[in-house]
């Protein structure tokens, strides 16, 4: 059993981890301040495969497997958790499903664009007002009228749709069949009828934009159906197998940056004259962080290996995700601890690490829907 990652994967750790460095972690914290995307950064991601990791080379992307993903993901939240989760809702909520299920007409057409870093992103619309994580209860319709699909409904919280491309929709087309009543669409963003509100003011992670989206009457051609008609939800859990390991890597980053900063914090700051590092309760806020960090990773890339093996993933993906996630919580909280008063200001990146961390409990299926899904998925394997 071999741990290390391999010679490419090390190459490509470094790659990302130095254009992160270099290009999104010095202006964080000014652009989660404007609420704004780093737009100068993401268009540069396309030149070294970023934009394109779920895409495959003949279509313009690079065809990284999920551990490179993971690896990605995990650099980019390091320097920023808001840009890494734009580009995870681009690479496994936009890109992916095309990818996947797309026709190669569709893939010729849709995905060269929004991998190259000319063209916009992409995004997945899910959720609406009335139904988060109750999926079941999607009310958006399509309605098929000659060689048109009609769509009329809203979706809520949309990350990225109002910098994408297109954006797939999760929609009914026949309400009389249970799970096979709902399709997913490709409906691009200058479609009539389609209206996307002003980003959501949010608690955190600034660099990331979600939006109110409304189907009015929107038509779009046949063809822009992805894959078979009423397999829309399969496609989206499919789907959101892959993505939650993506939020789990993207929540180890932003721990191990809160991790380094406190650490940096804790060999120059000093009371009772010595540096608080030398100071037993520290200290263990110090080793719990890294344990925990170590025990995400570990299972992140095995939830990344299994995907890649061509196995389930749903147990092993929400299990990542729900530690994960809860995890970088409480070592974002410690961090600010770690630095008192001057953890709770501005002037130090921790409180910002903090409030991008608290979302990804909540987005891409809550801690309590993960635990749901887990436990179910125990009691299926338990005999």
């Amino acid at each position: 059993m071999d741990f290390r990652l391999n010679e490419e994967q090390e190459m490509w750790k470094n790659v990302v981890h130095d254009f992160v460095r270099d290009e999104i972690k010095p202006y964080a914290a000014e652009y989660d301040e404007k609420a704004e995307m780093n737009w100068d950064a993401i268009r540069k991601m396309g030149q070294i495969g970023i934009l394109g990791m779920r895409v495959p080379e003949e279509y313009g992307g690079s065809a990284i497997d999920s551990i490179g993903v993971a690896i990605a993901i995990e650099e980019i939240a390091w320097g920023d958790g808001g840009t890494a989760l734009t580009l995870e809702a681009h690479n496994e909520l936009g890109c992916a499903p095309v990818a996947e299920f797309g026709s190669e007409e569709q893939k010729g057409k849709f995905l060269p664009s929004v991998v190259s870093g000319e063209g916009n992103l992409t995004a997945l619309a899910l959720t609406e007002p009335q139904a988060g994580s109750d999926l079941r209860n999607v009310q958006t319709r399509a309605v098929r009228e000659g060689d048109t699909w009609v769509l009329n409904g809203s979706k809520a919280w949309i990350t990225n749709a109002g910098a994408a491309e297109f954006i797939i929709t999760l929609a009914k087309t026949d309400s009389q069949k249970g799970s096979q009543s709902m399709s997913m669409f490709i409906v691009p963003t200058d479609a009539p009828g389609l209206h996307i509100a002003p980003p959501e003011k949010k608690m955190g992670a600034g660099c990331t934009h979600s939006h109110e989206v409304r189907y009015e009457n929107v038509p779009i051609p046949r063809d822009y159906l992805l894959g078979e008609e009423g397999r829309g939800l399969h496609q989206t859990l499919h789907i959101l197998d892959g993505g939650r390991i993506s939020i789990a890597a993207l929540s180890v980053g932003i721990a191990q940056a809160a991790l380094e900063e406190s650490v940096k914090y804790a060999k120059e700051r000093e009371t009772f004259g010595k540096a608080i590092a030398n100071h037993q309760a520290i200290q263990w806020m110090l080793a719990d962080a890294a344990t925990e960090i170590h025990a995400a990773r570990l299972m992140v890339y095995h939830a990344a290996w299994l995907k890649d093996q061509g196995k389930n993933v749903t147990k092993a993906g929400g299990m990542a995700k729900l530690f994960a996630t809860e995890m970088a919580e409480r070592v974002t909280y410690k961090a600010i601890q770690i630095h008192g008063s001057y953890g709770y200001s501005r002037e130090y990146p921790v409180e910002r690490m903090y409030r991008a961390a608290r979302l990804m409990t909540i987005g891409e299926g809550t801690s309590e829907i993960q635990r749901l899904v887990v436990a179910r998925k125990v009691l299926e394997d338990t005999v």
